[in-house]
């Protein structure tokens, strides 16, 4: 095949095919006389596994494990892709503690509520096990602004303000950025955003689930380029005892 030929199949520019050539996602393409560059059947494969690599793990982790299956043992490819299973399934078990608690203390009652029940910045980051640092970053974010009770500004968090911090917390240990928080919660402390956040989960639900498919794409593309990986090899050690005897 020609550089155009892959290009098409694979859904790439022609620039595209040779920079994964260039980077090693890509075993280096045969040469003819004149400098033409000339691609086979595992040049393609490896295009197409790179591609849902990319949509699973990121282009740079996809790299690495194209590099990888081009080297002997591929031990080190098949780990990566493990790696990346287990990251997914973490990120599942997160994500389902998150929806949990979230709608559990997005339900809670705060009622007959008094100024004895505010907490201090230490008291509040010990009930969530956090540093206190972490608490005056979120206020700083604007994602958990607590009452100054005190003309040296000394924060108190309400039991409303302490409902939030659960909620961030919970958030933030299911992998939500900051500037993602930011922009999901800046009404929270009024209870207006209980199916914003469950809009949120749920798209990061869709999310790990496309990324899930895409790494069961570029598994059954990897199968194929370890197969023709492996009838090359035998091809080439055969034609080396024909060439000896």
């Amino acid at each position: 095949m020609r550089t155009v030929d892959v290009a098409r199949s694979a859904g790439y520019s022609v620039q595209q095919v040779r920079n994964l050539e260039r980077s090693g996602v890509m075993p280096p393409a045969t040469r003819s006389t004149a400098g033409y560059r000339s691609y086979g059947e595992i040049h393609l494969r490896c295009a197409l596994a790179y591609r849902a690599l990319a949509a699973g793990v990121g282009p740079v982790e996809a790299k690495h494990i194209m590099r990888a299956v081009h080297r002997a043992p591929v031990g080190e490819a098949l780990a990566r892709l493990d790696a990346a299973h287990a990251r997914l399934d973490r990120e599942r078990t997160d994500l389902r503690l998150a929806k949990d608690a979230a709608a559990a203390i997005s339900a809670e009652p705060i009622t007959d509520v008094r100024p004895t029940d505010a907490m201090s910045v230490s008291e509040l980051a010990a009930a969530l096990g956090v540093r206190p640092s972490t608490l005056r970053h979120w206020d700083a974010e604007g994602l958990v602004v607590p009452d100054r009770v005190t003309a040296r500004g000394a924060r108190r968090y309400s039991p409303a303000q302490v409902r939030d911090a659960r909620i961030i917390h919970q958030l933030r240990s299911a992998g939500y950025r900051i500037d993602t928080l930011r922009a999901l919660v800046p009404n929270l402390p009024r209870g207006h955003r209980s199916e914003d956040i469950a809009a949120a989960l749920a798209a990061r639900e869709a999310s790990i689930t496309d990324r899930s498919h895409a790494l069961l794409e570029a598994a059954v593309a990897l199968s194929v380029v370890l197969l023709l990986t492996r009838i090359s090899a035998e091809d080439a050690v055969s034609a080396a005892i024909v060439d000896r005897e």
